[in-house]
């Protein structure tokens, strides 16, 4: 049986489940990187250029582990999702760097993705995948169909049950979760409970090892943790009009969108989480701190990652945070007293 590598990391956690779904109705076996690790982050580190974001170094590292695994890895060039609205350069060369720092990698599956050539050239594309596998037309045209409906339904588990991503993935594959222990994490309960959202790529979210357990430590500490993907398009799109009028960017409604909301509801305080060195992010993180400025009323966190991250800082300014937001809590219940 054909194996198809799919590396944890970059669009990973946004597309997973249908990617395996067309595969699999393709008769091919499907194969996940494991959680990063210090490792894949430094033998992708020691393949490009210093400047290079994290998430690529991640990325590369990821590819490397799968080079002895798989018959193929799947790396999509995802150019434009939506009209007028464009990716980050990392995602449209992914494919050819990939291929050029990774000589051993095995064959690279670089499919395009570009709404804006209109959806005759996406199901060309999406053709042009399934005959690495099948030359029946049909049985990759069903192959899409499956893939489209497991999407849906991942994208509608999550906002259903108010999911994460990991969470959802391992309810609909009944994979185990995996996690990075970290013994800097410990158990707090003292203080108020708070709900923190946390905004920013699936990628830096949910990676452990890159955010130092954000989440689990997030938690406790006593906090609810909520996340973009527990938002409907109508909410985030209705952010983004509010703050920048349109989105240019193709994850700008998860980031900016997502922030925006949770900024003026639901949340006792924001965390916008950031790759050193993104451009994109850089833009989009700004603008949340400028409304969260204006708004003055819900605290907004900017928290940069990348490879020489300090955990004990991470950790630190965690714990500042949440203890400024238990001040104000007590504040208020002081006022209303």
């Amino acid at each position: 049986m054909t194996r198809v590598g799919i590396p944890r990391a970059l669009l990973y956690y946004q597309y997973y489940p249908m990617w395996r779904t067309f595969f699999e109705h393709l008769g091919a076996e499907v194969v996940v990187s494991e959680p990063t690790t210090r490792k894949m982050l430094a033998d992708g580190a020691s393949r490009v250029v210093a400047d290079t974001c994290l998430p690529a170094k991640v990325f590369i590292g990821h590819v490397v582990s799968l080079a002895e695994d798989c018959d193929y890895v799947f790396i999509p060039a995802v150019r434009s999702l939506k009209d007028k609205v464009y990716n980050c350069a990392k995602f449209l060369g992914l494919p050819d760097m990939t291929g050029a720092v990774v000589p051993e990698s095995p064959r690279i599956l670089d499919t395009d993705i570009d709404i804006n050539l209109g959806n005759g050239a996406l199901y060309r594309s999406i053709y042009r995948l399934g005959r690495h596998f099948s030359w029946n037309p049909l049985r990759v045209r069903d192959a899409a169909r499956a893939a489209w409906q497991a999407h849906g339904d991942y994208r509608g588990l999550m906002l259903r049950e108010r999911l994460r991503s990991p969470q959802a993935i391992e309810q609909l594959t009944g994979t185990a979760p995996s996690s990075v222990e970290s013994a800097a994490v410990r158990p707090v309960t003292a203080g108020p409970s708070a709900t923190i959202a946390l905004v920013g790529h699936p990628y830096l979210l949910y990676d452990e090892h890159v955010n130092y357990n954000l989440i689990r430590t997030l938690e406790n500490y006593g906090a609810r943790v909520v996340v973009p993907e527990m938002l409907n398009a109508e909410q985030q799109e209705a952010a983004v009009g509010k703050l920048v009028g349109r989105a240019y960017w193709t994850y700008e409604e998860d980031v900016v969108g997502a922030g925006g909301h949770f900024l003026q509801s639901e949340a006792d305080g924001v965390i916008g989480v950031m790759a050193f060195g993104c451009g994109p992010d850089s833009l989009m993180t700004d603008i949340l701190h400028r409304f969260a400025t204006s708004q003055q009323s819900t605290p907004f966190m900017s928290l940069t990652l990348e490879e020489h991250t300090s955990e004990t800082g991470v950790i630190t300014r965690i714990e500042a945070f949440l203890d400024m937001i238990h001040r104000r809590k007590r504040g208020r219940a002081v006022i209303c007293a």
